[in-house]
């Protein structure tokens, strides 16, 4: 079967299609957006390496981090040890438009870049705390939690810019200047512990979703080699909503459908939101790196009272 489409020599295929159940939009919604917004979001996915999520017809998503063997040969890509699987993983780097226009052609529909540049894994150029509400709970209680950050940023004087997740919560990224990974973490750790001091009742940063007690989580885990969405990326969500960036002061009067791929490119036509609302690169506050020193590593931590708690609980029936 043919081609629908080529742009830039890139062959599309079934553009009509529904892009995933209860998108509300295309394959061809998807690759028009990601056409006419790649001015965009191309500078928040180049030079990184690239995990995408992606939809085929029939199927659940799933995140592709290894590139396929059919992968074109102009693509441009990293090699990279992954500790986890051990094993090299080759990842996309996705620079230009035909690079984009491919994923959009293979039902590409998220776009998680690392923190980290391929050409210096070793230094971080965002900090970043998702901010996660509770199940079912509103999307103020998220942007309640987000000034919290904001505040726990201007008393280290620091700052951020915020974006939807384009799901159910916000990220907030802080950009620095030369940074090690694992100041980067720390200094992570310890915001969140003070945004969680400013308002204990609203947030939390308990690891354990069962400790939340329905409070707002905010996530001090995306450092390192982690990957967060991209802004202006698309999520496989009901309508297809983008990740996209908020003014501090307009939080209060947006909801994270408020931007799909059918009006999100009308919206940064003529102007980058993400650029210009983003500060400098800035030094990372020397008392956040010497808190988070302090604190533990969140996964880590939940992992040791996971095992503790399975225990307990053990003993327990052990007993009776």
């Amino acid at each position: 079967m043919g081609a629908d489409e080529v742009r830039d020599e890139v062959p599309l295929t079934n553009l009509d299609q529904p892009l995933f159940d209860g998108a509300q939009a295309t394959k061809r919604d998807l690759v028009d957006y990601l056409d006419a917004a790649r001015e965009r979001i191309l500078p928040e996915l180049r030079g990184r390496p690239l995990s995408v999520i992606r939809v085929l017809r029939g199927q659940q998503p799933f995140m592709q981090k290894n590139l396929p063997k059919y992968a074109p040969s102009w693509l441009e890509r990293v090699s990279l040890w992954a500790e986890s699987s051990h094993r090299e993983v080759t990842y996309a780097l996705c620079g230009d438009r035909r690079s984009l226009l491919w994923f959009a052609n293979q039902r590409a529909v998220e776009y998680h870049p690392t923190l980290v540049p391929a050409e210096r894994m070793d230094r971080v150029t965002h900090l970043v705390l998702d901010i996660d509400p509770p199940p079912g709970g509103p999307f103020t209680t998220a942007t309640a939690a987000a000034l919290l950050v904001a505040q726990a940023l201007a008393d280290v004087g620091m700052a951020g810019a915020v974006k939807t997740s384009g799901a159910k919560g916000l990220h907030v990224f802080v950009p620095l200047t030369d940074t090690s990974v694992v100041d980067a973490a720390g200094a992570t750790r310890a915001l969140a512990a003070r945004a969680e001091r400013l308002d204990p009742a609203l947030a939390t940063t308990a690891f354990i979703r069962e400790d939340r007690g329905g409070k707002v989580f905010l996530d001090a885990t995306r450092a390192g080699g982690a990957t967060v969405v991209a802004a202006y990326s698309p999520r496989v969500r009901p309508g297809t909503p983008v990740s996209f960036p908020v003014p501090w002061g307009d939080l209060d009067r947006v909801a994270p459908a408020d931007f799909t791929v059918r009006n999100a490119a009308a919206l940064v036509a003529e102007s980058d939101p993400w650029a210009d609302l983003m500060p400098a690169p800035q030094q990372l506050a020397p008392v956040l790196v010497e808190e988070g020193r302090e604190l533990p590593v969140a996964r880590v931590q939940a992992m040791h009272e996971g095992k503790r708690r399975a225990r307990a609980r053990r003993a327990v029936a052990g007993d009776t």
